[in-house]
């Protein structure tokens, strides 16, 4: 299974950028993106972003993850699925037969 980690670029040149998660600072490859701003949050993967994410989306994969830790812990996780606890499960549309 492979998981992508939201991170916030710092600071950034046109190929690497200083991102942080949680206090720590990662040197990540901007090949795949390009280059970014400051502020800018993206999906990283293995040492490189992967995808440009909104500051909303990336709040929503560290709960996620985050929830996760927590499911596995035992601990209470469902207030970090929010987005996914009011509302009935539904297929990808490729997967629909309607």
């Amino acid at each position: 299974m492979c998981i992508g980690i939201p991170m916030r670029i710092v600071a950034a040149n046109e190929f690497v950028a200083q991102c942080e998660r949680h206090g720590a600072i990662s040197l990540i490859s901007l090949l795949l993106v390009g280059p970014q701003l400051s502020g800018t949050h993206v999906l990283t993967h293995l040492g490189s972003a992967i995808r440009v994410l909104d500051a909303e989306e990336a709040r929503a994969i560290d709960d996620a993850l985050a929830g996760l830790v927590e499911a596995n812990e035992g601990r209470s996780f469902e207030a970090l699925f929010s987005d996914l606890v009011s509302r009935e499960p539904e297929l990808p549309p490729h997967l629909r037969t309607e």
